[in-house]
């Protein structure tokens, strides 16, 4: 009667030692960085990362470092930056302004056709730019869908200013609405049911608790709209061609330079890639971490 609790006490204690010593052990492995990985994923990660920076590293070399201050701020770098800046920020809004009802109806509404429409929504992901400048163009132009009465009315969009905001538009509005979608998904409707069996319209519902939740997937997805539409170039070209102050952003400014000053193509295309640095940096090193290492 008595060696029965005496003979498994010893098992019971060992079983919480293991137990505790576990957690300790995950934790220290967590810190040294061990994942218990195969070293063959390890290779081909590596070989991954050498296919992303090799290129990059080889442009660098390539760059004309004592002459690169000139050559990004002549007269056309100039103004082909500074319209880059402007339309991409002008798109972005656009984004902003029409991909976030756009994503709260995908992930907050059941409708027949849903699956099909965030299909069709998220088509400019895989469509080769030139394409959608050329769907923009018959819709757009002056023969187009719309075109052609906007013809009458006096309204040209072809060619024009507006053409490269339509066409960054159009291919950056996917990256805000998956990011918002998905932190909607992610979050779940707990709380706005909450506050709507309390008695709040949807309309306060919307204001005071979606859109705080929100905050930090609208910002990593207006970075992204950010950096996609600056860097935009197959659209662009397609649907607004490329003229001096109008249309010419500066991919095209880097595109041209190509064939007849390659040095000021490679200081300009540097200049694209620090941009896109900060942007990534910004859009990963703040909300990721918030968002992924803290949770």
């Amino acid at each position: 009667m008595t060696g029965g609790p005496a003979s498994t006490r010893p098992a019971q204690d060992g079983t919480a030692g293991l137990a505790a010593t576990l957690p300790a052990a995950g934790r220290q492995s967590g810190r040294q960085g061990t994942t218990g990985l195969p070293a063959a994923v390890f290779v081909f990660a590596a070989a991954g990362t050498v296919l992303v920076l090799l290129p990059l590293l080889a442009m660098a070399l390539r760059v004309d470092w004592a002459g690169f201050w000139p050559l990004i701020t002549s007269d056309g770098a100039l103004a082909a930056l500074g319209l880059s800046l402007r339309t991409a920020t002008a798109s972005t809004l656009v984004c902003l302004l029409l991909g976030t009802p756009l994503a709260l109806v995908l992930a907050r509404s059941s409708f027949p056709g849903r699956k099909l429409l965030r299909a069709l929504v998220l088509l400019p992901l895989v469509l080769p730019p030139v394409v959608g400048g050329m769907a923009l163009l018959y819709t757009f132009g002056r023969q187009g869908l719309l075109g052609s009465t906007l013809e009458l009315w006096g309204i040209q969009i072809a060619f024009t200013t507006t053409a490269v905001v339509l066409a960054q538009s159009f291919v950056a509005l996917p990256f805000l609405v998956l990011s918002v979608e998905a932190s909607l998904r992610s979050a779940g409707s707990r709380y706005e049911q909450t506050a709507a069996t309390l008695g709040a319209r949807p309309a306060t519902v919307l204001r005071r608790v979606t859109l705080p939740l929100l905050l930090p997937a609208l910002a990593s997805g207006t970075v992204l709209c950010f950096a996609r539409a600056l860097g935009e170039f197959g659209a662009t070209l397609t649907f607004a061609g490329s003229l001096t102050g109008v249309t010419r952003t500066l991919p095209l400014e880097i595109y041209l330079q190509r064939e007849t000053d390659p040095d000021a193509a490679v200081a300009l295309s540097m200049l694209l890639v620090a941009a896109a640095v900060v942007i990534v940096a910004l859009t990963y090193g703040r909300t990721g971490l918030r968002n992924g290492v803290r949770r």
